[in-house]
């Protein structure tokens, strides 16, 4: 029994309709899984920078002071970012994952009406309401399609605006480290109070001996000239005592010549 042009039309909107459901199906699985991935893969980057942010403040906790605080800083918008991340994460989850995992049951229930209408209803009716169910059908696909990427692209662009303003801010923070300021820290750091008082006194000392040596030495210069005066001093009253001997012994000859 051959079949009528109704019937072939009806069974190629059906064959039509159950292709453009299964493609549908199809893709918004394969979308839902790969989003899926892009939010985990998201959510282990947050979890992977927590680690760094704890690293970081570790790390400024042993270095000197403005690199500390530059590193304090920097930690600090790096855990600002990652808040926005979360969020980004649960926005994802709700406005992305979870239309297209719902989708699912919307591609099940669109089958089993077109089935059943197929089944049921006349030939004329069959293929009028077959083409209505196709149409609404491909609308509802297109609007929800729109709206789920719609809403992934607003979601990122959100968190890459504030993140990209709480970078820089990162950065002035790093950059702002006054490196001078930390190096001559650092160099005092070398030479400890401590140590700076014994070489203090160190160099008290060595210039005390100095002075006392140098004045010893004064001194003695002064008590080697003063003993030569005095040396030479008592040489010539020992001369003049002798000439004065001598002329006594004189005299005495001549009172003993003139007796006799």
């Amino acid at each position: 029994m051959s079949r009528t042009p109704d019937a072939r039309a009806r069974d190629t909107q059906t064959k039509q309709i159950q292709e453009n459901i299964t493609n549908v199906e199809k893709h918004f699985g394969d979308l839902c899984q790969l989003f899926s991935a892009y939010v985990r893969k998201t959510a282990r980057l947050r979890d992977k920078a927590d680690l760094l942010v704890k690293e970081v403040g570790l790390y400024a906790d042993t270095e000197t002071p403005n690199l500390k605080l530059g590193l304090k800083n920097f930690a600090d918008q790096l855990a600002k970012i990652q808040d926005y991340r979360q969020a980004e994460v649960e926005r994802l989850e709700v406005k992305v994952i979870e239309p297209l995992t719902a989708y699912g049951n919307i591609v099940k229930t669109k089958r089993a009406e077109s089935e059943l209408q197929r089944a049921t209803m006349d030939a004329t009716r069959t293929t009028r309401q077959l083409e209505e169910t196709i149409d609404d059908f491909e609308k509802q696909k297109i609007r929800d399609i729109k709206k789920i990427l719609g809403e992934f692209v607003t979601v990122e662009m959100t968190f890459h605006a504030k993140a990209l303003e709480i970078y820089t801010t990162a950065y002035q923070h790093i950059q702002n480290v006054d490196e001078e300021g930390d190096l001559e820290v650092f160099r005092n750091s070398l030479h400890p109070p401590d140590y700076q008082s014994g070489l203090e006194i160190v160099r008290a000392n060595s210039k005390l001996s100095l002075n006392r040596t140098g004045t010893s030495m004064s001194k003695s210069g002064t008590m080697q000239s003063r003993t030569s005066s005095r040396q030479r001093k008592r040489d010539d009253e020992e001369d003049e005592d002798e000439e004065e001997d001598d002329e006594d012994e004189d005299d005495l000859e001549e009172v003993t010549d003139d007796e006799h």
